[in-house]
């Protein structure tokens, strides 16, 4: 692992990365049948960074990447962080309306994407959408009736060094808005800069052991902080070899791990239970695997012991984060052992704060639970745009509330309780029930609703909701559940519908959620 001081800036580790490791295979894309060395890596990246300039992309504008896992993707990454602009990831697994209102609140100029992938073709999505600052789309792989293709658009960057605004890229310059949703319903963009950002995962890589001579399967999606920051961006920070992987499949990482030698596979415990529950299991040649990371649900001990014992992982380290935290809070440590593991997610991170406090902010005894708090360089700078609802997350002494209950032990590990904000977590991604039920009300169907996280032996948990049918619009479970699959991202669709006469409230009319998570909890 490499000291984290020695730089500050994305484009500056792509150039360090460019002239320290240079022939050593950087992405190897399988079934794109492309490999880039670092050096190479860093030449494709600078191409796309003189073709964002090209295009008008001035430093501190916003570029968005809606594709899957893929080489090209992190080119285009590096590409428009070296122009100086914020990435603006989209969830490939988003809808037309889902990903227009992102484009719309970010400003993005340029949407770099895809035409086809698990049956979506993402400009077409966008057709009916007014996105009055989107200047350009350009096609990583696809069709180019329905935008620019990448190498037009490479093309067009030809003759212009972007090594000048390589360096005028500070430290404290914005590195992505991560868009993250809340209980108002609307998504948020969580802005963190480049420093903070590479120090976060200079320490996640640190606490892992992830080293030059891995191999690092990221089947973690590109969009989310697991699969970019922890994922290809860490991978980068070690100059560990990446191997982007766009669909889980037990069958195919299987084959991959002996084939391609896989010694790094992060995921949310879902993956691993896929995994153990394969037929094929006793057949495949795991000997490769070092490397394991998990969180962001709850994980029986049992697990982390087979992980250990039956993959065959030397390290198996689980964790705690927000998007508002660079995606990182606390970490378990190699050492610990696997109850600690698997019934906590760590301490707080080398150089930041957790605590557990009351409604008042005062820190609460060890083994009683509260609001979790942090504070420290990982926090983001704020919500974009939006003073008011960043000063209602982090106070004036830099503590930002987590909305997550837990309780610290008196080794200040922590171990996740409860929710306050109501999110639940549909195998590893967060789903938010205000969202959710904003969508859901626009059917005509739907009178009143409230969507829970229902316990789920295989995801964590899934959505249920609660829906009080429309007198003039009779609707069944299995209509409305394939009416929200097409208006929303599949993770967030409930996967049961129950009908009832009334929701039930309290004394000032709000839904008692508590009663309904009742209901579904066993």
């Amino acid at each position: 692992m490499q000291d984290e001081t020695r730089w500050t800036t994305i484009p500056e580790l792509m150039a360090e990365c460019e002239t320290c490791h240079r022939d050593r295979d950087a992405i190897v894309d399988v079934e794109a049948g492309k490999t880039l060395t670092f050096r190479q890596l860093g030449q494709e990246a600078r191409r796309a960074a003189a073709a964002f300039m090209a295009a008008g992309v001035e430093r501190g504008d916003r570029v968005a990447i809606w594709a899957p896992n893929i080489w090209e993707w992190v080119v285009a990454a590096l590409g428009l962080h070296s122009a100086g602009a914020a990435l603006i990831p989209l969830n490939t697994r988003f809808k037309g309306r889902e990903a227009a209102y992102i484009l719309r609140r970010s400003r993005a100029k340029i949407l770099v994407t895809v035409t086809e992938f698990l049956g979506a073709d993402y400009p077409a999505q966008l057709r009916d959408h007014e996105l009055p600052d989107l200047r350009r789309t350009v096609l990583l792989r696809g069709s180019a009736a329905d935008g620019e293709g990448w190498d037009e658009f490479l093309a067009a960057g030809a003759g212009i060094d972007p090594s000048e605004r390589m360096r005028t890229v500070a430290p404290d310059d914005p590195s992505d808005i991560l868009f993250t949703s809340g209980t108002t319903g609307d998504p948020k963009g969580v802005i963190c800069t480049h420093a903070q950002t590479l120090r976060t995962f200079a320490e996640w890589s640190r606490v892992i052991g992830l080293r030059e001579t891995d191999r690092y399967l990221v089947v973690n999606p590109f969009f989310h902080a697991f699969g970019y920051k922890a994922g290809w961006l860490s991978a980068l920070m070690a100059g560990a070899t990446m191997l982007p992987h766009a669909v889980f499949d037990a069958g195919q990482v299987f084959a991959r791990i002996p084939r391609d030698r896989i010694t790094m596979l992060p995921g949310p415990p879902a993956l691993y239970q896929s995994l153990l529950s394969h037929p094929d299991l006793t057949q495949q040649d795991l000997s490769s695997l070092r490397l394991a990371v998990t969180g962001a649900a709850v994980i029986p001990a049992s697990l982390i012991i087979k992980m250990r014992e039956v993959l065959g992982f030397e390290t198996v380290i689980t964790g705690y984060g927000l998007t508002e935290t660079c995606g990182v809070a606390t970490m378990c440590r190699f050492d610990d052992d696997p109850e600690t593991i698997a019934t906590t997610s760590g301490r707080a991170i080398e150089g930041t704060e957790v605590r557990v406090v009351d409604d008042e902010g005062a820190e609460v005894p060890r083994g009683e639970p509260g609001e979790i708090v942090v504070r420290g360089y990982n926090v983001m700078v704020g919500y974009l745009d939006d003073p008011a609802a960043t000063a209602q997350t982090v106070d004036p002494e830099g503590w930002l509330r987590t909305g997550d209950i837990g309780v610290m032990n008196e080794r200040d590990y922590v171990r996740i309780t409860d929710r306050k904000k109501d999110m639940f977590i549909v195998g590893g991604f967060n789903a938010y029930p205000a969202e959710i039920e904003n969508i859901l009300l626009d059917h005509p169907a739907v009178g009143q609703v409230a969507v829970v996280g229902a316990p789920d032996h295989r995801l964590g948990e899934v959505g249920v909701a609660f829906v009080v049918r429309h007198p003039d619009h009779p609707i069944g479970q299995e209509e409305l559940i394939a009416w929200s699959r097409e208006q929303m991202a599949n993770y967030k669709a409930p996967r049961r519908v129950e009908f009832v006469d009334t929701l039930p409230t309290n004394a000032l009319g709000k839904v008692t959620r508590y009663v309904l998570k009742a209901r579904v909890a066993g």
